[in-house]
């Protein structure tokens, strides 16, 4: 893998750097991978492919707040994209907004009833909720 230019930009284009990001992320190395694929959004933000390996290495390296950003931005690029909304409500759940949480992934669910994470973790959410809204729970 070549290394950065002597201006401090890596080498290559956005193309390159998006394949070698989803490398990074396959690798295990998603906050290498989310600094590279940061820099090929900067350099590409229209492209949708570049922003979901973005917001997954966000989410994959810890970043939930820059995860949950990337997926609403992928979400509104891609309103029927069922994984953007998954992604945006694992976020949104892991940020503690699990109303909202719950609604990017019932809708998920909705457009794929045959994905089982969905209605696991659309089912763990709506328990949160109730949970929390239990007289037992102030």
């Amino acid at each position: 893998m070549p290394g950065p230019e002597p201006t401090g930009r890596p080498s290559g284009g956005p193309y390159e750097w998006l394949h070698r990001g989803l490398a990074l992320l396959s690798a295990g190395e998603a906050a290498a991978a989310a600094t590279l694929l940061a820099r090929a959004h900067a350099e590409e933000p229209g492209s949708t492919v570049v922003l979901e390996a973005l917001a997954r290495a966000r989410y994959d390296s810890g970043d939930i707040p820059g995860a949950a950003e990337a997926f609403r931005d992928l979400a509104a690029a891609r309103p029927a994209d069922d994984y953007a909304h998954f992604g945006l409500g694992l976020s949104l759940s892991r940020l503690g907004r699990f109303g909202l949480a719950a609604e990017h992934l019932a809708m998920a669910h909705a457009m794929r009833p045959d994905r089982p994470e969905y209605a696991d973790r659309l089912r763990q959410v709506r328990a949160t909720i109730r949970a929390r809204q239990s007289p037992e729970n102030p």
